[in-house]
């Protein structure tokens, strides 16, 4: 179930990049589980006050405001810097478009951190220890100063901005922060979104190994 969260926010999803590992495919437009990626994400953050989308305009199951980092291609901070340009809420919730298994509860909790003393941002961290920048909620004038000490965005890295914030960092043990950036990544969450989706008593049987299937 759901936790209720009640405070503005605003959120920034960026859905740009080349997807060169998915050989250039429109990756916020792959279909998981009958929805695109960028949709599923937006359904996590339903609740936002203002949701930009950075990256090319496409269809989407709600309204967002669209814009493009400068130059198209800039990289995360580049379009950090786009997105947040059009953010008016104390709080921003950033998350990538390729999250299929967000939901609301993980974007409250991350939420509901920020209101701990002395904390610039929560931030998912996935089962390797990685913190995972995209899956995060931030205090938007402390991310703005950082941004503004960091000089021309485009090409920077976001870890260096959000090494200057004071970061509160949560485990995520039921894998919502899992990206999908391969072939083989869009299929393990199609495979993942197909199961979640059956009843326990319809949960799929390991399958015999098929020689011929060349795995």
């Amino acid at each position: 179930m759901d936790i209720a969260y009640d405070a503005a926010y605003d959120a920034v999803i960026l859905a740009g990049g080349a997807a060169r590992r998915l050989d250039g495919a429109d990756k916020p437009g792959l279909l998981v589980g009958g929805a695109t990626l960028l949709d599923r994400v937006l359904a996590a953050c339903a609740d936002a006050r203002t949701t930009v989308v950075v990256g090319p305009e496409r269809p989407t199951a709600r309204e967002v405001v669209w814009t493009r980092e400068e130059p198209p291609g800039g990289g995360p901070v580049a379009a950090l810097a786009a997105g947040l340009r059009l953010v008016t809420a104390d709080v921003t919730l950033l998350l990538a478009a390729d999250l299929p298994f967000l939901d609301a509860t993980s974007v409250h909790h991350l939420l509901e951190t920020l209101a701990e003393p002395n904390i610039d941002a929560a931030t998912l961290v996935d089962v390797e220890g990685r913190d995972q920048l995209l899956t995060a909620a931030y205090r938007t004038l402390p991310l703005r100063a950082a941004l503004d000490r960091i000089g021309p965005p485009e090409g920077a890295r976001l870890r260096a901005v959000t090494s200057m914030l004071a970061t509160r960092h949560l485990t995520d043990p039921r894998g919502v922060s899992v990206d999908v950036d391969t072939w083989e990544d869009v299929r393990l969450a199609r495979a993942r979104a197909a199961a979640s989706a059956l009843p326990p008593h319809a949960a799929p049987h390991a399958t015999p190994h098929d020689p011929s299937s060349g795995r």
